[in-house]
């Protein structure tokens, strides 16, 4: 495979010695390591790879990206990019970070967990949760973007809808990038684990105000377990001189059923790859999308449903 990327020398050794310098899980710091050699070894993709024809990631192996962002002291202006039926159900990061002075989670039931990644990877309630989980639906070995995502995991979300539990008001996940300082790199992850015969809504969007380059390169990873439901929009509005790459990649158990919708409208190169594996029998899916780009836009949706077992339905 030629890919795209330099090697040990890249900015990116730096970036990932000094999140294993902090304080985090030794398995999580295994998955990490394990993940960042992966990527040395694979690197970014290149239009000779039959899957990624279409889009070249040459530029992003010649930008030093950082991940430490300036930020402006007053508050960021979110409405925006607010949803109205979300407005007490959100989680709000700019720049990579959670801001909890944002968020409002005063609508989410009591036994519904929606709290931040790194919180919940350290959280005894849901540490082993998290653990089983996180890794295991989304390629880290194949995909150099989800082994670099991986690598740098360092903040996200994670979801957990308890057993027979139906959530009317949507979950909305807004990750804003609001920097002065070009090249910033983010890396969002989510995990969603929805447990037997739980539904919901879950809204997913990017944005920004201005337009530096940066790189927002996401990962979300969704656990259906049988007859769970989940509705996943999501918004992509990053700025025009963004790079905006991201996976999702769910599996479906038993008569569960996964609907999602993406809109795509902002950033200079975006490339979203949704991997769905039916992996038993009543499983269904349906996967949808809207873009509108102009001029100096590109935008690539790559998509891979997996029948693995039969009478499923996509």
């Amino acid at each position: 495979m030629v890919t795209e990327t330099l090697k040990s020398d890249s900015s990116y050794q730096a970036i990932f010695n000094e999140m294993q310098n902090t304080s985090r899980p030794s398995w999580l710091k295994r998955l990490q390591r394990t993940a960042f050699e992966r990527f040395e070894e694979i690197g970014f993709p290149s239009v000779r790879d039959e899957e990624w024809k279409y889009t070249n990631v040459a530029p992003l192996s010649k930008i030093n990206f950082n991940p430490n962002g300036a930020t402006s002291s007053a508050i960021p202006d979110v409405t925006q990019f607010a949803n109205t039926e979300a407005n007490k159900s959100q989680l709000i990061f700019v720049n990579g970070i959670l801001r909890q002075d944002l968020s409002d989670l005063s609508a989410v039931a009591a036994d519904v967990v929606l709290l931040d990644l790194a919180a919940a990877v350290n959280d005894e309630k849901y540490a082993e949760i998290v653990r089983a989980q996180l890794g295991r639906t989304a390629d880290h070995v194949s995909n150099g973007f989800v082994a670099l995502n991986t690598a740098l995991l360092n903040t996200g979300a994670f979801l957990y809808l308890p057993k027979k539990k139906n959530i009317e008001t949507p979950i909305h996940l807004l990750f804003l990038t609001d920097s002065s300082q070009e090249n910033l790199i983010t890396s969002p992850r989510v995990l969603v684990v929805a447990e037997e015969s739980s539904s919901a809504t879950l809204i997913e969007s990017y944005a920004s105000a201005r337009d530096e380059i940066y790189f927002t390169n996401a990962v979300v990873e969704v656990v259906m377990n049988e007859n769970a439901r989940l509705e996943h929009y999501k918004v992509q509005r990053d700025g025009h001189g963004a790079f905006h790459i991201a996976t999702t990649a769910v599996t479906l158990a038993r008569n569960s059923c996964y609907n999602t919708t993406t809109i795509t409208l902002g950033a200079q190169l975006s490339r979203h790859d949704i991997r769905v594996s039916l992996d038993d029998e009543g499983a269904e899916c349906s996967v949808d999308g809207l873009y509108i780009v102009s001029t100096g836009q590109h935008t690539d949706t790559h998509s891979v449903i997996d029948h693995r077992k039969p009478h499923c339905t996509s």
